[in-house]
């Protein structure tokens, strides 16, 4: 993996763009793709549109900004996302599902938001923490959560769990909820009937 991670710094702005889905990357990749498109367009589908010194200068052009691009993205090529847990993190997981199994939602809230500083891309700890924000009420900071998480590379495994959880918020109140409030579910459903 970390040979691909360095194949990104030969075309300008992907580096950003790929490892971090950055949008200036993203505008970056597709000027240098247009000039390389035009001086190719140029040079040898229409050689006539253009006098020869000014294919020269776009072609120099394109290798200028080609040479800029990857001395400056080698320069400040951004650091690797931590895949893997850490074992600092197991710990701090293991705590956070402890707390929440014991309905210590504010406890396990805090841990769990120190996990994803320090693992971002745990895609367990995301799950818990999405899971804990339907818990508590919380239903559009869930689904920015699970949406998140949806759309990363450690929520592929969790497809099947996020689409529980969204399905879970489309119902109507979440029992832990009305417990939580001081009733059952059953007398929740009295109450919203009456």
């Amino acid at each position: 993996m970390g040979v691909f991670r360095y194949l990104t710094l030969a075309w300008p702005g992907l580096p950003w763009l790929w490892l971090r889905g950055s949008l200036s990357g993203l505008v970056l990749a597709l000027a240098f793709a247009v000039s390389v498109d035009v001086a190719i367009v140029t040079t040898w589908i229409w050689p006539r549109l253009v006098e020869l010194p000014l294919v020269i200068g776009l072609w120099t052009a394109v290798m200028a900004i080609w040479l800029i691009a990857v001395v400056s993205a080698t320069a400040a090529f951004p650091p690797p996302v931590p895949v893997g847990r850490v074992r600092e993190a197991d710990t701090l997981f293991t705590k956070a599902r402890a707390a929440y199994l014991a309905r210590d939602w504010l406890q396990a809230e805090s841990i769990l938001t120190t996990l994803l500083d320090l693992a971002p891309t745990d895609g367990e700890a995301q799950l818990l923490y999405g899971t804990l924000l339907r818990r508590t009420g919380r239903d559009e900071d869930a689904r920015r959560a699970f949406d998140k998480l949806a759309r990363s590379d450690s929520g592929a495994i969790w497809r099947r769990a996020i689409a529980q959880e969204l399905d879970r918020m489309s119902h109507d109140e979440d029992p832990v909820i009305v417990q939580a409030h001081g009733g059952s579910p059953d007398a929740a459903s009295r109450r919203s009937a009456a």
